[in-house]
């Protein structure tokens, strides 16, 4: 784990998030407003009203307010990021410094980036599969019974019936009980 602060951080991406364009006026009134009515209370009623001034281009009063969140604290900056997280979670984890935790071996922190995949070969190689395990079922079904070719795969279709639908089984359990003999 980086000995990174959530102030260290916050100097990292103030010029990412200063920079034109990344945060609206409605997602800084948000996170400022969070700041001010949520515990612990960041901002007071009278600095809210100062960072929310319509007067001041929306970039100074984000800079005025990363500033002041840099003075007053690790706490403070920390309710900024949940802000943020909250209300703007696709720049959230585009920051610079989300970057650089990921890169180390900091990962767990944020549990929500992990990717839960079942396997790595992807989509193509699952229909491939599917395709395959498919084609050879309706070969089997659709050649005639030869008890001379491929004694073993009419055994091997047997245990077919436990995945395929309900349906499907019944035309594979009559494709064995003609081989075996049955009904």
């Amino acid at each position: 784990m980086t000995g990174q602060t959530y102030g260290d951080r916050l100097v990292q991406d103030a010029p990412f998030l200063t920079a034109r364009g990344r945060l609206s006026e409605q997602q800084v009134d948000k996170i400022i407003l969070q700041l001010n009515r949520y515990y612990p209370q960041v901002l007071s009623d009278r600095e809210a009203e100062k960072f929310r001034n319509p007067k001041a281009s929306l970039r100074v009063r984000l800079c005025d307010l990363l500033s002041h969140l840099q003075r007053s604290g690790e706490q403070d900056c920390q309710e900024f990021y949940r802000a943020l997280s909250i209300h703007a979670p696709p720049l959230h984890r585009c920051l610079p410094s989300c970057h650089a935790l990921q890169n180390s071996d900091c990962a767990e922190l944020d549990p929500g980036l992990e990717r839960h995949e079942l396997s790595d070969r992807g989509p193509v190689a699952f229909l491939a599969c599917l395709g395959a395990a498919a084609g050879l079922a309706l070969l089997m079904y659709c050649c005639p019974p030869d008890p001379k070719a491929l004694p073993g795969a009419r055994r091997v279709l047997g245990f077919s019936p436990v995945i395929v639908e309900r349906h499907v089984s019944r035309y594979l359990l009559a494709f064995l009980a003609d081989d075996l003999g049955g009904p």
